[in-house]
């Protein structure tokens, strides 16, 4: 029995959507399980055939995805993050993109017989890794943060840094076969790229403007950009053949580096777009590998792969790493996580294509060559990076830091607090002028919403197991608490009370939700900022057999709040209810204290010693705002 096409288009949605949510469920990249979930679906059961869905209109299609893939990437390539994180990152872009794709084009080109022009193009793609594939497998296996941000920096540069190598490497293969003289080809080529450089940076330009100057309402930023860059593409294709892709390119690293640009909404535009598109992107390409083709290879793609893996990617770091501070334990470490992700699949099969169409015959290998790549590097790594990094002793030892959802006077004064003694802390707020002030204090801040795919790939949470919610969003609490519950576990989720009022006008919290109210003795965030307002401030204080807990609550008259306690091996903990609280002499307590009384502040004023034990916050800056 025939399946309409209908049923089809729709079968890839709910595929892609199962995989996605079974990657979140077992927290391993998502790539894994698209490509399975294509395999399975096109030549192990043949209930998928794209060529058969799609028709002629297959290619478009995949090209124009592939555009907007890049151009996502590239409105990531900031010039200051690449300056601005370390030594290693600098030089493993330009080193580690030289060898792995000369060691990755001699492979391919001895090892499988493959055309120079196939093995061109395959060394070049090869070099890409990703940060769709990075961001998870740094979340399950957790390494210091030097090399968590050396490897999350390295994916989100290399996206599109790898992407552009690729789309120069086909300029140049298809503008050589298209003159017969050495002179005309070199015209070709560079024509290519004058088209795509100035046609991108005008459009980059000119878009910015649009959206800096607010020509067009808020609603059509992210509409009116992407159809924008498609239409671009288009042209930039019509006027130098496969020029877009390099255009696309470079308008968004051109829209990435204007001042006062707010592509923030079109960032978050891609969490959409990477559960609709690219993962069905991955699946109808997954579909359309041949196990016949892959076959054909024999043992030389093993030996290219392991090449590729055992020693491209370890001379790439050791060579990178000279003059840094990386120990050969950290090296080692490097040397083995480099998983390939959804750029490199998608350009594979949308040039391998186009090759095919020039008549290069062994370009039918190119794209099994890529998903090998993609499947070998993305399973070996995910499942033994935990087991490696453990070996080499470069995990985190313990996930004890915060983070913080507001970046509020409250959360700040909080952060400040727990910052003094080295517990990691992290803030995120959707309000800028929350995020400025906790810059401007010197802490560690996320600008956007902390559940959002952007906030996958950038926001760093090495060394962070907990969430505190100290924000007055109730909806984006809800979010946030449901999604770093999975994340964290229940243990490790706190939250704020919500006020009397706000739970009459709003129907009951969901259970799961419920359970982690009741942070800070169930005050509620109206209740916290009222007593900041009013004077209080977050103070230490350290216990003792002379000034012990019943000591400190009585000199504050029973008004202190408990923020956190530090024990006897310095564990930090949350404090919910102060009624269970029963502190050792030796402990630290974080908490939040009344103004202080006239007859105390005149003795401070006079130089007399106060009779208090606590260490105030305005003799130590950085326990209050």
């Amino acid at each position: 029995m025939p399946v309409s096409t209908v049923l089809l288009l729709a079968s890839i949605g709910v595929l892609s959507l199962f995989c996605q949510w079974l990657a979140w469920r077992v927290r391993m990249p998502a790539i894994l399980f698209l490509l399975a979930g294509g395999i399975a679906a096109g030549p192990v059961l043949g209930f998928l055939a794209p060529e058969v869905v799609f028709g002629d209109l297959l290619f478009p299609v995949i090209s124009l995805a592939v555009a907007i893939i890049l151009f996502e990437g590239s409105l990531t390539l900031r010039y200051e993050e690449i300056r601005g994180h370390g030594k290693m990152v600098r030089n493993l872009i330009p080193v580690g993109s030289i060898v792995t794709c000369i060691i990755g084009t001699l492979a391919a080109r001895w090892l499988l017989d493959v055309s120079w022009a196939v093995a061109l193009l395959f060394g070049a793609i090869s070099i890409v890794t990703g940060p769709t594939v990075i961001a998870p497998l740094l979340r399950s296996v957790r390494p210091d943060s030097k090399l968590a941000n050396i490897l999350r920096w390295e994916g989100i540069i290399i996206d599109p840094v790898g992407a552009l190598l690729a789309v120069l490497v086909f300029e140049g293969i298809v503008s050589w076969g298209q003159g017969n003289v050495f002179g005309h080809s070199l015209y070709i080529f560079g024509k290519t790229l004058a088209v795509g450089f100035v046609i991108g940076a005008v459009a980059g330009y000119l878009n910015g403007i649009v959206l800096r100057k607010h020509w067009i309402p808020q609603y059509l930023h992210n509409a009116g950009t992407l159809t924008f860059m498609l239409g671009v593409y288009a042209i930039s294709n019509e006027l130098a053949h496969e020029s877009g892709l390099l255009t696309v390119t470079i308008m968004g690293i051109w829209m990435a580096n204007m001042k006062q640009v707010p592509i923030e909404s079109i960032l978050e535009f891609k969490e959409s777009l990477s559960v609709l598109l690219i993962s069905a992107l991955f699946i109808i390409l997954a579909a359309r590998v041949e196990f016949a083709a892959i076959a054909e290879l024999g043992w030389g793609l093993v030996a290219v792969l392991a090449l590729l893996m055992l020693v491209a990617r370890p001379l790439s770091i050791f060579l990178s790493a000279i003059g840094t501070n990386l120990n050969l334990r950290e090296k080692l470490f490097l040397s083995w996580i480099a998983p390939r992700g959804i750029v490199a699949a998608a350009v594979s099969a949308l040039f391998a294509f186009q090759l095919q169409k020039l008549g290069y015959e062994s370009a039918g290998a190119l794209v099994p060559l890529v998903f090998m790549l993609i499947i070998a590097t993305v399973t070996l790594q995910s499942l033994t990076a935990r087991p490696v990094a453990r070996l080499l002793k470069v995990a985190e030892p313990a996930e004890y830091g915060f983070l913080i959802l507001g970046a509020n006077p409250v959360a700040r004064m909080i952060g400040m607090a727990l910052k003094k003694y080295e517990v990691p802390v992290t803030l995120a707020d959707t309000n800028w002028e929350n995020v400025r002030q906790a810059r401007m204090e010197n802490l560690q801040v996320y600008f956007g919403n902390p559940v959002s795919e952007h906030a996958s790939t950038h926001l760093d949470l090495t060394g962070i197991g907990k969430l505190l919610v100290i924000s007055p969003y109730k909806h984006m609490n809800s979010l946030a608490t449901y999604h770093f519950l999975d994340w964290f576990g229940n243990k490790c989720v706190f939250s704020l009370a919500e006020g009397d009022q706000d739970q009459k006008a709003r129907h009951q919290t969901a259970e799961k939700i419920q359970m982690t109210r009741g942070l800070f003795d169930g005050v509620s965030y109206a209740k916290l900022a009222s007593l900041v307002s009013q004077g209080y401030t977050v103070k230490t204080t350290q216990l003792s057999e002379e000034f012990g807990y019943e000591e400190f609550l009585n000199k504050y008259q029973n008004q202190a709040l408990v923020l956190f306690t530090f024990d006897s091996k310095e564990h930090v903990a949350p404090v919910c209810s102060m009624k269970d609280l029963k502190p050792e002499n030796d402990w630290i307590l974080i908490s939040l204290v009344p103004p202080q009384a006239r007859k105390e502040r005149k003795e401070k004023e006079g130089g007399e010693p106060s009779a208090s034990q606590d260490q105030p916050a305005d003799q130590e800056p950085s326990s209050t705002i």
